[in-house]
């Protein structure tokens, strides 16, 4: 992966963008997780539009991106105990999560899908 510095929002602190993966390794529909620059991330594709939260639940250390996607609310739901997750926000719908997980920035250059880190 390679890094390159970014303008970050907040003053003073450095951000790299590490490539992911390609356009065509996340299905539609898909949710994939990558483990970039130590952050798990699960990456969401619906149609066009590309996610990234932190791929662990903050109810229990269950990955996210082994749950099912739900186009229609924009969330990720965790499979071991039910919490959906907001894929624009990462804040959870319901319960037993009751703390959100990061997001992430994410890009598309070309055939390249790209994450913000810090």
């Amino acid at each position: 992966m390679t890094n390159s510095p970014v303008a970050s929002s907040n003053v003073g602190v450095l951000m790299s963008v590490e490539r992911l993966c390609a356009v065509g390794d996340v299905a539609p529909g898909e949710a994939r997780r990558f483990d970039v620059a130590g952050h798990r991330v699960a990456v969401v594709r619906i149609g066009d539009d590309w996610y990234a939260i932190g791929d662990r639940c903050s109810h229990q250390d269950v990955s996210l991106a082994e749950g099912e996607v739900h186009e229609d609310t924009l969330e990720l739901e965790c499979f071991k105990h039910g919490s959906c997750f907001s894929l624009a926000t990462g804040e959870p719908s319901s319960l037993p999560a009751t703390k959100s997980v990061p997001t992430y920035v994410l890009t598309v250059e070309g055939d390249d899908v790209m994450l913000e880190v810090s």
